[in-house]
């Protein structure tokens, strides 16, 4: 057998993901023929059929089942190599991926301050790209709060980030000097989809084995907003998350007797001394700090 065209391979996965020929030529950016083609070239390569077409739709065969894994994991490997291979022949590039809550640009300003030639970018990353964004190879560095799974990661904390009650502007406690957890035990707290995150945000269970009342499912921060602005659940929010920017109809209050966030920046395991990874995490162990974060707030 000839060696894979990746190519070939990706088009199998589109299309499994699909499982409509014409949906996954769009997405592709190819005419239906084409794909068509690519789909039978690569069948011919392996030697067995890999999709079923009949008028009730297209479905993988069994063989084609037993592919999709493999050839999603061969796709990653593929793509991790590529990265690999330009991060020791790009010595002088890094991409720095940030969360939601987070500027980065005092780092970043001064990163490149310190190596005008090099080649710096930040990047947005949304909720549960940690860590695959790392070890995909998407970023090299991320300034996030925990907790997210660290295996094959080198973690350093910044800061430690305080916690505040998010609700909307006519709640009960709204004004409030500060609450306490035995203030909300009764309110419901939106819920999330990974457990741990889960558990960590929602304070769940409460330090006198309670469950929390459960709110609403939520998967985008601006779902989690609007359901709060809505009088539906209140929310547990890092301080620095929310200072500014805020919507007009919530507001916060700060909240006493809760662990603080840990603020952290990562790096795959053994990248650690990599001359601009080490350069950056000096400049964020320099500029992101809460007394900065703080006097950003106030502007």
């Amino acid at each position: 057998m000839s060696d894979l065209d990746l190519r070939l391979v990706r088009c199998f996965t589109v299309v499994a993901e699909e499982l409509h020929f014409g949906r996954a030529a769009a997405a592709l950016h190819l005419a239906q023929p084409s794909l068509s083609r690519h789909i039978r070239r690569l069948e011919g390569e392996l030697g067995v059929r890999l999709f079923d077409r009949t008028t009730q739709g297209t479905q993988l065969t069994e063989a084609g089942a037993a592919f999709l894994p493999r050839a999603e994991a061969l796709l990653r490997s593929a793509a991790e190599a590529a990265a690999v291979a330009r991060a020791v022949g790009q010595p002088s590039r890094v991409v720095i991926g940030y969360m939601t809550g987070f500027m980065v640009t005092p780092a970043v300003r001064a990163l490149r301050g310190r190596y005008p030639d090099a080649d710096v970018h930040s990047r947005f990353l949304g909720w549960g790209e940690l860590p695959s964004a790392l070890l995909e190879h998407r970023v090299d560095v991320v300034v996030g709060r925990l907790p997210f799974p660290t295996e094959g990661l080198s973690v350093t904390v910044l800061y430690e980030e305080s916690r505040v009650l998010l609700m909307p502007v006519g709640h009960r406690l709204a004004g409030k000097e500060y609450v306490t957890l035995d203030d909300i035990a009764d309110e419901p707290v939106p819920r999330f989809p990974d457990p741990e995150f889960n558990a960590f945000w929602r304070v769940d269970p409460r330090p006198d084995g309670r469950p929390v009342p459960d709110g609403p499912l939520v998967q985008e921060l601006e779902d989690k907003l609007e359901f709060v602005a809505a009088g539906e659940a209140v929310a547990l929010a890092p301080a620095g998350a929310v200072r500014k920017g805020l919507r007009p109809d919530l507001t916060t209050v700060p909240l006493e007797g809760v662990a603080p966030i840990p603020v952290v920046l990562a790096v795959r395991a053994g990248e650690e001394n990599r001359r601009l990874l080490a350069a950056f995490r000096a400049c964020a162990e320099e500029h992101l700090t809460p007394a900065n974060w703080s006097a950003t707030a106030a502007e």
